[in-house]
């Protein structure tokens, strides 16, 4: 006998003891919650078949013919398990790759099934502020740059701090990604260069926070490769909504997975993850493009 059926036979016995002892089945009723046609099902099935006829049944039997196929099934959990996706984003993952057809529904009872329809570290949140959001039609047109502060622990136990510098094009959600043992001007500088040789298009706006890192030296060398750096406003994180919301995106779909070694492993595996987010990931604001897909449609000649 499970756990749960264990409750259900103390659960009801307990309202049986306290109507015995009360001797009013009414006020026994409206002080568990259950109608008084509830309590006469239960002692007529307990007088009848004794304990086991107090075990909640399920609503309707399980059916293993309207399940999703083993095969399937296994690359569900695959996907849940090595890249943390969610049912809309793996569903979309396997007609795309594997031509399997199933629902977001049928996917997050495949999850449900395993213990795997929650992430560990999506947890719910108070409902936040709503901001419109906008988004610019052209390639390169604004390019969003932040930092997100990485915490390691090395072999030895030691607190291991690194820098990941971001960037994603506002048009089609592709990113730059790279990791600096420092935060500073010459680090930010770095990163436009790398972004510049990464992006397969004209970088024309820069937008960042007011970081220390993005300060003179940064903002000039921007302007001295042609390309224009603005500033949001103080205290509005809102406004670099994309990169910002990405950096959840790595913390759950990539820094959950990693383990951590040196900073050469941990660049080569941001690489790969770049290359994934970019060119296989199913996106969910590109509702289910991957972000070169994108990319590819939107330089095609009209």
């Amino acid at each position: 006998m499970t756990a749960k059926e264990q409750s259900d036979i103390r659960r009801k016995l307990k309202v049986f003891n306290h109507a015995k002892e009360l001797g009013n089945i009414s006020k026994t009723c409206r002080h568990f919650g259950v109608s008084r046609e509830t309590y006469y099902q239960w002692k007529r099935a307990y007088e009848a078949k004794g304990e086991s006829a107090l075990i909640n049944s399920k609503p309707c039997p399980q059916n293993p013919k309207i399940r999703v196929a083993a095969a399937i099934e296994e690359k569900i959990l695959y996907l849940r398990k090595h890249y943390h996706l969610g049912q809309q984003r793996i569903s979309w993952y396997l007609l795309r790759y594997h031509d399997m057809k199933v629902s977001p529904g049928g996917v997050y009872g495949v999850l449900k099934r395993h213990g795997l329809n929650k992430l560990p570290q999506n947890q719910r949140k108070r409902s936040m502020e709503q901001f419109k959001r906008y988004e610019k039609k052209v390639p390169g047109h604004r390019i969003q740059i932040d930092v997100k502060f990485l915490f390691f622990t090395d072999k030895k136990g030691n607190r291991v701090k690194r820098f990941q510098y971001t960037a994603i094009d506002d048009a089609t959600r592709a990113r730059a990604l790279k990791i600096y043992e420092r935060h500073n001007q010459k680090c930010a500088v770095d990163f436009v260069d790398y972004v510049v040789s990464r992006f397969p298009f004209r970088i024309h706006t820069i937008q960042t926070d007011n970081g220390h890192e993005f300060q003179a030296l940064f903002h000039w060398h921007c302007e001295d490769q042609g390309i224009r750096h603005v500033y949001i406003r103080k205290a509005s994180p809102h406004l670099n909504g994309k990169v910002e919301r990405s950096h959840l995106t790595d913390k759950h779909e990539f820094y959950q997975l990693v383990e951590y070694t040196d900073d050469i492993d941990i660049a080569k595996k941001l690489r790969e993850w770049e290359t994934f987010y970019n060119c296989h990931r199913p996106n969910g604001a590109l509702k289910g493009k991957t972000p070169y897909e994108v990319l590819k449609e939107k330089l095609q000649p009209t």
